[in-house]
């Protein structure tokens, strides 16, 4: 195709960023990370060139949970892997289109996982899931010049006037004649956010102290809840100790209405999270039966469960039917492959949870294979700030998702976004609990990148 596109430069950045206050899930606190951009400039068939941006926190404590390599080695492991992998995509010189690129290539992002691990002397191999995040800005920021130079909205490029290949290629003949863009729908003004309630975190204003932020934005549940009008609430659990999980759910329930009713708003919804640490799905079954006997009306108000178990499907093979068959159960962090998403359909989840930080080119396969099988799913974020929060909410609203999208940066790293905050503020202040979308606009991926004042030092 004539908008096929190759790299004739690409450069990772790296900057560290503070959290404004400490985001606890699972067993983890993060309260720090290496903020990672990636800049590509690309030429298509017809000589048009583009550049292009993409980002993604360098999440470690999510995407490599390790007893047995520190922290610092694993986030140094993911700025070399991120080098390694730009200079990999850097060689290529053939033209393709941005999914063919990424799909073509992805084989060799293990091998380079593996070498890469090797040669450092690491006491285990990274994981697949985070050799991903590591790879992810560089997808996106192919997606946004594949657009920019072709002088097109990105996502209008994933179909047969763009594509050599329809979706057969990775999900069988059945897919023949089937494109992404089948899948697609206009992007709407505004898009639902999940707030998060992170473990750490205060639900009432009374519980805040002077060791607290006081730099003008909300603390606890109830300020955010009054601040924008809250509607979408995802609720992290530690699924070990029921009896606070279910007081946490209880609790946050009932704030949240007490707050709305002030406010009249008329809707909530809850997700919950124990991000892996329920030892079994049976924990999950007697928290949701116990949680409907106290409040039918929280109950109610749940959408689904994510993952409440290890993210090794294989090891055990537990089987989540009959938790399904009391909500709906999502596949999370054992996700990162086709091959995965099987394996979960057949294990009894209901469906699945998209990350970019997972890269753009494999979700719009995934969303495409679960849209066309009537498989629902969630779009989540990896905390992202600044033009990776935009790429999240621009994927969710144009996919019919569970509903809307996770955004929690602007919560604890909301200081990481300012520069973008500036000329999208709708994604960044969400206004009765939603995202405005109105400012994500134009080629590629919508960033308006030569608005954006974030300069970077060559590195």
């Amino acid at each position: 195709m004539e908008t096929d596109v190759r790299i004739l430069e690409i450069q990772p950045f790296f900057t560290r960023e503070q959290s404004r206050t400490p985001l606890k899930f699972g067993g983890v606190v993060m309260d720090s990370a290496w903020l990672c951009h990636v800049r590509v400039v690309m030429e298509n068939r017809r000589g048009q060139k583009g550049e292009g941006w993409g980002a993604i926190f360098l999440s470690d404590v999510w995407g490599w949970p390790s007893s047995r390599v520190g922290h610092t080695e694993r986030e140094d492991l993911m700025v070399q892997l991120v080098t390694a992998w730009c200079r990999r995509l850097g060689e290529v010189r053939d033209f393709a289109h941005p999914i063919d690129l990424f799909w073509e290539l992805e084989p060799e992002l293990e091998s380079l996982t593996h070498d890469l691990c090797r040669d450092a002397g690491a006491a285990e191999e990274m994981p697949r899931l985070n050799a991903l995040i590591c790879a992810s800005a560089a997808d996106a920021a192919v997606h946004d010049a594949f657009g920019n130079a072709a002088g097109i909205d990105t996502y209008l490029g994933y179909g047969p006037g763009h594509m050599d290949h329809d979706l057969s290629r990775w999900l069988g003949s059945s897919y023949a004649g089937r494109y992404v863009e089948e899948f697609l729908h206009p992007l709407p003004e505004q898009v639902d956010a999940f707030h998060l309630v992170g473990g750490m975190d205060k639900l009432s204003e009374t519980e805040i102290t002077a060791d607290d932020p006081d730099d003008g934005l909300p603390v606890s549940l109830d300020q955010w809840i009054r601040y924008e009008a809250l509607r979408c609430l995802k609720v992290k659990l530690v699924g070990t100790d029921l009896e606070w999980d279910l007081n946490r759910l209880l609790e946050v329930h009932r704030l949240a209405r007490s707050e709305q009713s002030r406010l009249g708003v008329d809707e909530l919804w809850l997700t919950a999270d124990t991000n892996e640490m329920c030892d079994t799905p049976e924990y999950m079954v007697e928290l949701l039966v116990r949680l409907k006997e106290q409040n039918r009306a929280a109950f109610d108000s749940l959408l689904y469960v994510e993952q409440p178990c290890e993210r090794d499907l294989r090891r055990r093979m537990l089987d989540m039917t009959e938790l399904r068959q009391i909500k709906p159960v999502i596949v999370d962090e054992a996700l990162s492959s086709l091959e995965d998403l099987e394996l979960a359909l057949e294990l009894g989840y209901s469906g699945l949870a998209l990350k970019t930080c997972k890269c753009q080119s494999a979700e719009l396969v995934l969303a495409s294979r679960a849209a066309a099988a009537g498989v629902p799913f969630a779009v989540q974020d990896l905390t992202n700030p600044g033009i990776a929060l935009l790429q999240s909410a621009g994927l969710a609203g144009r996919l019919q998702t569970i509903r809307g999208v996770e955004s929690n940066s602007r919560q604890f790293f909301p200081a990481s976004s300012e520069p973008e905050r500036a000329i999208h503020p709708g994604f960044f202040k969400l206004e009765q609990g939603r995202i405005r979308t109105s400012t994500l606009r134009g080629t590629g991926l919508g960033y308006q990148w030569d608005r954006i004042d974030r300069p970077f030092e060559s590195t």
